[in-house]
């Protein structure tokens, strides 16, 4: 059995992706050293059992370890909690108290959201670092201590230095060794694991049979973003054991259970150019993708044109082609002129004022007659077709989430 594999074991982590191997390699290199260590990764990916990796296989295992959530302790008090202080150093000491870093002579300091530290006791935190002493708050004396120090954040610190949220010294004293955590989205294949894992261990705990997962419901599983990472997961697992009496868990009822998001309605693909236009209502974005349909197709009709001026093409091909173009427009329902010198029809080259009037104001009234809901449906059942009922191509090639599409599917009553 390889050594990842075994701390894998011994510390309950669940996974066999590439770069949380390598993770788990680096705290395992750099336990047997004194080196600070910053672990870095978004909320909910699992950073608090790098530092027990670390404090178990270095020499100070036998020391003592102690986790401090520098984000759940007031700013006022912060000082006092990681170097203590004197008797009367403030209202309500009514004794000295010894801090963290004094108590933790010998161990190990995890200190998580470290970028929520204020700006005085990032100050102290670097002299800690630097010298290994320390002042209690209302003291003079400087007092030392052996301390390792692993810090962990789901802050990008770059940032917060430029914004003068934390200090650029203290950021490169604290990344000698930098971990980083990836998220779940990155771990596709072990998504899977957990849940199960997850729902077992649910099972176990509530008496019931564990849950089991449709092939479509692992599918939908691993194409959410997970946003919440494992915490997100994990809690996923404990609602759908607790509430469903059905074991046999499909991709719809995990939809039931998967955060709503603000999302478009209308199927569409964004684009600078489009950005602007983002305060649109649903009517005039269709207006607008269906303008701009028509400026491709017009535009590949006089290609075609120009082929057949060059000979490259017959004039039966630049036919099948008009014909083509013929049915794109009445699956469109643009305006059309007929083309005497083709016998079929073709929409006009340009339609100046029309186009000029809808990048000025953004308020083109569209006829009654033209359905939202019927071309969105009608949009998502070509897109299906186009890419023989796969969902998560067809939801590329719309522009919006699987989860979105997968709703509209169930509104549309799309078979």
């Amino acid at each position: 059995m390889s050594e990842i594999q075994s701390i894998k074991q011994r510390f309950g982590i669940i996974g066999f992706s590439p770069r949380l191997d390598r993770a788990i390699d680096v705290a395992r290199q750099v336990a047997a050293t004194d080196i600070t260590v910053l672990i870095t990764g978004e909320s909910g990916t699992g950073k608090e059992v790098f530092p027990k990796i670390i404090h178990q296989l270095s020499a100070r295992k036998h020391g003592p370890y102690i986790a401090v959530n520098c984000g759940a302790i007031p700013e006022g008090t912060i000082d006092s909690e990681l170097f203590g202080h004197e008797k009367g150093a403030f209202t309500g000491a009514h004794d000295s108290r010894k801090g963290y870093f004094e108590v933790v002579n010998g161990g190990t300091i995890f200190l998580d959201e470290v970028a929520e530290l204020p700006l005085l006791t990032q100050v102290r935190l670097l002299r800690v670092l630097e010298s290994g002493e320390f002042i209690r708050v209302g003291s003079s004396k400087v007092q030392k201590t052996d301390v390792r120090v692993v810090a962990a954040t789901n802050v990008n610190l770059q940032e917060a230095i430029s914004s003068g949220r934390f200090r650029e010294d203290l950021y490169y004293r604290l990344n000698t060794v930098p971990i980083q955590v990836p998220p779940l989205r990155e771990r596709k294949d072990d998504i899977v694991l957990l849940f199960r894992k997850f729902s077992s261990d649910f099972a176990e705990r509530y008496r019931m049979p564990p849950l089991q997962l449709t092939s479509d419901a692992e599918d939908f599983l691993m194409r959410q973003r997970w946003s919440g990472n494992i915490r997100q997961l994990k809690n996923l697992a404990e609602q759908i054991s607790v509430i469903e009496s059905n074991r046999t868990i499909n991709a719809d009822i995990l939809l039931k259970y998967m955060p709503a998001e603000f999302e478009n309605r209308l199927p569409m693909v964004m684009n600078p150019a489009a950005s602007r236009s983002s305060d649109l209502n649903e009517r005039e974005i269709l207006y607008k993708i269906l303008f701009d349909m028509r400026r491709d197709i017009t535009d590949l009709k006089k290609i075609i044109g120009k082929m057949v001026e060059t000979g490259q093409v017959s004039n039966s091909f630049e036919e099948e082609h008009a014909q083509l173009l013929q049915k794109l427009y009445e699956k469109t329902d643009l305006p059309q002129v007929y083309n005497e010198d083709r016998g079929i029809k073709i929409s006009e080259p340009d339609m100046p004022e029309e186009v000029e009037a809808y990048e000025e104001a953004a308020h083109v009234e569209v006829e009654e007659s033209l359905s939202i809901h019927e071309k969105e449906k009608d949009l998502i059942i070509r897109a299906l077709q186009k890419y023989n009922g796969r969902r998560k191509k067809a939801a590329e090639e719309l522009g919006i989430s699987e989860r979105t599409l997968y709703r509209k599917i169930k509104e549309y009553d799309i078979g």
